[in-house]
């Protein structure tokens, strides 16, 4: 049998390891493992399986997952999504749709010091989807509005995905940053916008709630001040050279332990939950990254990647509708696999591939965290379709499951604005750090 042929075996066995609950990072270890040795022997896959793994978490680089998974768990356990909704109710909650609005954008402002689509989504449904549903909500607008913010947090930096994506491909983590703050804020509006049109066409879903008086207001625009202060503080001292990305990590995880000791939630048990919970995402990942260097391994010397190239080159795409291909691929997958094991498990195939065809990284790495992201609402998987299902405990699957039509509709009329304008990506990176 030819590398190529072990190569698509191979890549075949892990969707069906993957299908049968095997975790992934074992199944990327174990395909990596048996296919190196079919390709190149025991020999070379051993001096691999000797160096690889402490190559892969030895970079100081990846310093900043830990710091940021920390920032966030903190963050989460400070209530500061409570505050960021109250807040965001008090000053637009009396427009038509306000309450799924307000979920949008709270859940836009927490993701930018949360950093996880899974706990932005679980934290804002319990605060949000009570609140909603006391009002008279449909059910399928107020699960669609949380599943969709929900996804929010993995493009509004910091972003781990962004930051894994920026490690694996030898970006800029700043660079990488600065291009989502566009496209992720873009993504809120177009979210706001698809509330307001199904609350301007059935009524019935968004009643209007009561406007509350200036004062009140006032004082809850205040209480987004730490929210704000803590985002700026991060992207602020790496944009004005005052720090690194690690070091901005640093930075936001203090500050986040700061502000939960400031709104007196900083308890042993609160610290202990959030070590905890840094220790097993960072271990998680981690374990992940080594099975994706594995696998790395076995898939470029099955020379996949060149027989892809050698196979569109032969039917003669342009470099956008390979793109297009890549794109949908991307979104096939997102039915099946959650968004940082689709990426770590194709990128190695595509990412030569899109540098070949003379994309620009950075472009094609929102494009990636973008797709990904629609994973994450798309059944059925759809990861944040199951943590409102589990939050709410009264809202069926099949209702989130339709709730989440139209903003899937916003998210495909994003990509293709993106993928048109390539400057809406690009445009801070070249204006604050110059040409790459």
């Amino acid at each position: 049998m030819s590398p190529a042929a072990i190569g698509s075996v191979g890549i075949f066995a892990l969707l069906a390891l993957i299908a049968l609950r095997v975790p992934v990072a074992i199944a990327m270890g174990v395909v990596g493992i048996v296919g190196g040795v079919a390709i190149n022997g025991w020999f070379s896959l051993g001096f691999v399986l000797g160096s690889q793994p402490f190559v892969t978490v030895f970079p100081y680089t990846l310093s900043v997952i830990p710091l940021f998974v920390m920032m966030g768990a903190f963050a989460a356990r400070a209530g500061l999504s409570a505050s960021l909704f109250g807040s965001l109710h008090a000053l637009i909650g009396h427009w038509r749709g306000g309450l799924a609005s307000a979920t949008i954008g709270a859940c836009a402002l927490f993701g930018s010091v949360c950093g996880s689509s899974l706990a932005t989504a679980a934290t804002m449904a319990r605060v949000a989807i009570p609140s909603m549903r006391a009002v008279g909500y449909d059910d399928r607008l107020t699960a669609g509005a949380v599943a969709a913010g929900g996804t929010l947090g993995i493009l509004i930096p910091p972003s781990i995905i962004m930051v894994i994506y920026a490690i694996m491909t030898e970006q800029s983590i700043g660079r990488m940053f600065l291009a989502g703050m566009v496209p992720g804020f873009m993504a809120a509006g177009l979210y706001m916008l698809t509330v307001y049109l199904i609350a301007r066409l059935r009524p019935e879903a968004a009643p209007l709630s009561p406007r509350l008086d200036g004062a009140r207001r006032i004082e809850a625009f205040r209480q987004m001040g730490p929210v704000l202060l803590l985002f700026g503080s991060v992207m602020g001292s790496i944009y004005l050279g005052i720090a690194s990305p690690t070091e901005a990590a640093a930075v936001g995880a203090f500050g986040a332990i700061v502000l939960a000791a400031f709104r007196r939630k900083l308890t042993w048990e609160i610290v202990r939950e959030s070590l905890m919970e840094t220790a097993v995402t960072t271990g998680m990942i981690f374990m992940i990254l080594v099975g994706t260097s594995i696998l790395q391994f076995f898939i470029e010397t099955s020379t996949l990647p060149n027989m892809l190239l050698d196979g569109i080159n032969y039917l003669q795409l342009p470099p956008l509708g390979v793109l297009v291909l890549i794109l949908l691929v991307y979104i096939v997958l997102g039915c099946f696999l959650d968004s940082l094991s689709m990426m770590l498990i194709t990128l190695p195939i595509f990412f030569p591939l899109i540098v070949k065809l003379g994309y620009d990284p950075v472009w094609f790495g929102i494009l990636v965290t973008s797709v990904v992201e629609i994973g994450l609402i798309t059944p059925p998987v759809g990861m944040n379709l199951f943590v409102i299902v589990a939050v709410s405990g009264t809202i069926k699957f099949e209702t989130a499951a339709a709730g989440i039509v139209p903003f899937l509709m916003a998210d495909f009329t994003r990509i293709m604005l993106l993928i048109a304008f390539p400057a809406i990506t690009l445009f801070l990176p070249h204006l604050l750090m110059g040409l790459s």
